[in-house]
Parts: structure tokens; sequence; C-alpha cells
């Protein structure tokens, strides 16, 4: 036998091909995962697919979803002084943002005093503290 023979007889396996992965949610940390699933599933018209005491989980069949989890030692993000920093953010699209920022304050969400850019988006805060964004940007 050829020392070539030898060599592609000895060549490593061929590795397995690599599991399909799909974007499935975000997961936000909260003291209380149904007050935030009532927030954004009233904002965003998505309904409760699973629910336990300690997590949420909004949306739909086939679609990425937002999940709620209970954290016993939470602490609220305080943005923007970075002494807690957030955690995560949503980025949302709108119209109007003076309209859509009255409907949100008006269903639980803080208009904080800082506003980086006031004319082209709005951060706002979720009933825990989570800053998220509104702009017509997108």
């Amino acid at each position: 036998m050829s020392i070539e023979a030898v060599s592609a007889s000895v060549s490593a396996p061929t590795p397995a091909p690599a599991p399909a992965f799909r974007y499935a949610a975000v997961t936000f940390d909260c003291a209380d995962p149904a007050e935030m699933a009532r927030f954004y599933g009233g904002l965003l018209g998505l309904p409760v697919v699973y629910t336990s005491d300690h997590f949420v989980m909004l949306g739909r069949e086939g679609a990425p979803g937002l999940g709620f989890n209970r954290l016993a030692d939470y602490r609220r993000p305080t943005w923007p002084d970075p002494a807690q920093e957030k955690q995560a953010h949503i980025e949302l699209g709108v119209d109007d943002l003076d309209a859509a920022q009255s409907h949100l304050v008006a269903n639980g969400a803080a208009a904080p005093p800082f506003q980086p850019d006031p004319d082209r988006w709005r951060v706002l805060l979720d009933p825990a503290g989570h800053p998220f964004c509104i702009s017509t940007m997108v």
C-alpha cells in the first residue's frame, strides 16, 4: 500500500453538520412576570403562550416571542446612571412619537427626564425599569 493510500485511510473523520438554530425569544429578568406580560402583551398584541409562577412567554405559533423571568433579587436598571446597567432593551417602531409616548405612559411606562435625541427616538422605562426605545426610524 502506498503512503498516499495509508494517509487517505487515516484522515480525520468528516465533522457532523452544525445543528439548525432559530431565534426564539428575548427574556427579561423582572420582579413580576405577569405585570410585564400584561404591559408588553397589550402593547404588541401578543398572547400568553406559556405561564408559570416564575415565567411568562408571549408570542405566536412559529414566531419569536418575549419572555419574562422572575428574579428574587431583581434590581431595576438606573438608566442613564450606570450604577445598575440595563440588562437589555427593545427598539419599537412607531408613526408618531408623542402619541406613542403618551399611550405607553398611560399604560405603565415611565419617561425619564434625560432623552438623548427626543426628535428621533424616545427612551422609556417599562414597569420593571428596563429601558426601551420608540422611534420613527424603524
